[in-house]
């Protein structure tokens, strides 16, 4: 019974064999196998290279971050504005505003042909001014506010009778009648600067809501619900006309991942890879000869996230620009050439104005990998493909030359 059911078992083989008296070799067979073996090794190769390779996978998903924040890094060029002109604020639709930022932000003094002035800052102009402040803080001594008012009372020095001015909406624009300001020379140090330029680098922290970067001329005030800025100095006749021609080296948005050494690194390099490493405002120049003109920046900021093979995960920024230039001195520029007339609604304020827009989508750009299953797959699939191609190639090569040979030989035997 046993025998019986082994040789009913023998049924079910997919597997025939032949013996080898029945085999018969052709060189066409010869040659399809060394072809097939070339294809299969060419193709395994190519997949073995697939599935080493590490691709990038992409997606979109909601930005759920909240109560976050943002680091501008900056680095601008204003060649016909001197620095003690130059005023950096920040404000957001949350209402908070930081008002001519000093922190990380460092006022660099060039040259009108765009030269570094050696070892200067805009702090060299006070620095003197701070020590004579510091020496009267220290007496008994109380300067006059001229009409201000001050927390303190006093105002030592001439920063801090234009401070005061500017807590009462009044414009700083005579300091040689002010006794601290002739004391401490600083209408000749003024003059001094009044032909240089100004670079303005470093970084701004701000709240990830709709907000803007405002760098314009004078420092600004707010009277009731409206703020100004004081444009005395800046738009006054001094024999050195002013106007915010400028370069943006660099301008983009970080995430606190990038301080740190090593993540900066693997986000740089798959910002490099994925060919994103450039920022759309960087190496941009816009030039104008007019003091009353107005650049205006709109980015829309992207939140990114890198996701490597190891489990880390970087974030980062991503933002898109568009960029707009008005000139204040024509509040209705007419119609164009299409017959549309255009109107400013708003008054506008001589500078460079970068407003930013946080988009609430979140890309994540995974590092992937083939699975090995994949790959033993995929080979057993090129094996077992080709062969079967190159068999079913040598059956139909060989039964056609069987017939071809019987039929030559019975046209032979007919003649």
């Amino acid at each position: 019974m046993a025998k019986g059911f082994l040789s009913g078992f023998k049924g079910i083989d997919a597997f025939g064999k032949t013996t080898e008296d029945v085999k018969v070799k052709t060189r066409t067979g010869a040659l399809l196998t060394l072809i097939s073996v070339c294809i299969i090794l060419a193709f395994t190769t190519m997949e073995f290279f697939d599935y080493r390779r590490v691709g990038v996978d992409t997606s979109i998903v909601v930005d759920r971050s909240r109560g976050k924040k943002l680091n501008v890094r900056l680095n601008v060029t204003f060649p016909h504005v001197p620095c003690y002109l130059l005023s950096v604020d920040v404000m957001d639709i949350s209402g908070e505003r930081q008002r001519d930022v000093s922190h990380n932000v460092i006022k660099k003094r060039i040259t009108k042909t765009g030269v570094d002035i050696p070892a200067s800052r805009y702090q060299d102009l006070r620095n003197e001014i701070d020590k004579l402040a510091e020496q009267r803080a220290n007496g008994s001594y109380c300067g006059s506010c001229y009409g201000g008012e001050p927390e303190s009372g006093c105002c030592n020095s001439c920063e801090e009778v234009r401070q005061a001015y500017i807590k009462m909406g009044w414009s700083f624009s005579n300091p040689d009648d002010i006794e601290q300001c002739v004391e401490e020379g600083w209408s000749q140090k003024l003059k001094d600067q009044a032909d240089e330029g100004c670079s303005v680098s470093g970084y701004i922290r701000v709240n990830k809501v709709v907000g803007s970067i405002h760098i314009s001329p004078g420092r600004s005030y707010r009277t009731g619900s409206r703020t100004f800025d004081d444009l005395v100095p800046y738009l006054r006749d001094d024999g050195n006309p002013h106007d915010f021609s400028h370069q943006i080296h660099e301008f983009f948005f970080m995430a606190d991942d990038e301080y740190h050494p090593g993540k900066a690194k693997l986000g740089k390099d798959m910002k490099l890879r994925m060919g994103i490493a450039d920022n759309p405002l960087d190496g941009v120049q816009a030039k104008t000869t007019k003091a009353a003109y107005m650049y205006q920046y709109f980015l829309k900021v992207v939140s990114t996230q890198f996701r490597t093979l190891d489990g880390k995960t970087i974030n980062a920024h991503q933002y898109s620009s568009t960029q707009f230039e008005r000139d204040l001195t024509k509040p209705d520029e007419g119609e164009n050439k299409q017959g549309v007339s255009t109107q400013h609604g708003a008054p506008g304020s001589p500078g460079a104005y970068f407003t930013f827009e946080i988009s609430p989508i979140l890309v994540v750009h995974s590092e992937t990998r083939q699975s090995f299953a994949h790959f033993l797959t995929s080979t057993c699939a090129i094996v077992g493909g080709v062969l079967t191609v190159a068999a079913l190639l040598d059956s139909i090569l060989f039964a056609t030359g069987r017939k071809l040979k019987k039929s030559g030989n019975g046209i032979v035997k007919l003649m």
